[in-house]
């Protein structure tokens, strides 16, 4: 599983330290203990889950002590009890307990994404659906947040804008048809990137596969008309589902024999994961 570069991951672990450390440093920490002290600390899982983001955590122990030794760590996609040692880390004691909670909030803010998708994978296993995430993430975390989500077993949509064309309905309304959208946006790409067109009818589907794209989004369709449309289809795009998924009913999504399900809460909806920092001496 490929890690987001270290030139991705540092500013943002450097943002949180910055925003927490404050104009004057940690004045709890520094008043009570000397420099030079080290203690070890573990990050211990309060509930189950699935790992992600445990290099990016650590490195807020780095940056504020570059002596700072990691023990042992778990791999990232590693399923979890509660009550698992997630990582053990020796440092100067004013980094460790300076860096703790922008540690913990990385690490559980993408453990609670990790987590939420695995879900999301358990439920269509055995169906030919592949579960991905949106561009539906918070400002600044995108590259860790969608890192969270392979870990979990998921996949990647596009990262950005210039990645892919996306031709969703306010394109096609502004554009005025779904083929005049697909002629533009054919006449300025790369043959190097696909072209995507957002359906939410059968009717525009058939439009959709008289033109030269690569897969069509099939938006807020019920099971038995994904079924439909993958029938039209018939193998000639990538289909992927979306709108409004839930546990509760992807596995029937799943069944109407779609390539691909989108899921917007895997990133903007998941329950942070309750991890501690112990001191282990």
């Amino acid at each position: 599983m490929r890690r987001p570069h270290r030139l991705l991951v540092e500013p943002i672990v450097r943002g949180a330290l910055l925003e927490d450390i404050g104009r004057g440093g940690d004045l709890t920490s520094e008043s009570i203990f000397p420099v030079g002290r080290r203690a070890t600390g573990a990050l211990v899982a309060r509930k189950p889950g699935t790992l992600a983001g445990i290099e990016a955590a650590l490195l807020a122990f780095e940056l504020l002590d570059p002596r700072a030794e990691v023990l042992d760590a778990l791999e990232d996609g590693s399923q979890f009890v509660a009550g698992a040692t997630l990582a053990r880390v020796a440092c100067d004691t004013r980094a460790l307990l300076a860096g703790e909670r922008s540690a913990l909030n990385v690490l559980g803010h993408l453990c609670g994404i990790a987590t939420l998708t695995r879900s999301y994978v358990d439920a269509i296993a055995g169906s030919k659906a592949h579960i991905v995430c949106t561009r539906k993430t918070t400002p600044g975390l995108r590259v860790l947040e969608k890192y969270a989500v392979r870990c979990g077993g998921g996949e990647n949509h596009r990262f950005a804008l210039d990645d892919a064309a996306l031709i969703k309905d306010n394109h096609i309304a502004l554009a005025g048809s779904i083929h005049h959208a697909v002629a533009a946006v054919r006449a300025e790409i790369g043959h190097m990137v696909k072209i995507e067109v957002e359906v939410d009818t059968l009717d525009q589907l058939r439009e959709v596969l008289a033109e030269r794209v690569d897969a069509v989004l099939l938006d807020n369709m019920s099971p038995e008309m994904l079924r439909e449309a993958v029938a039209i289809v018939d193998g000639r795009l990538v289909t992927e589902a979306s709108g409004g998924v839930d546990l509760a009913h992807v596995g029937e999504i799943a069944k109407s024999g779609v390539d691909l399900i989108s899921v917007g809460r895997i990133t903007h909806s998941a329950p942070s994961l309750d991890i501690g920092l112990d001191i282990a001496s």
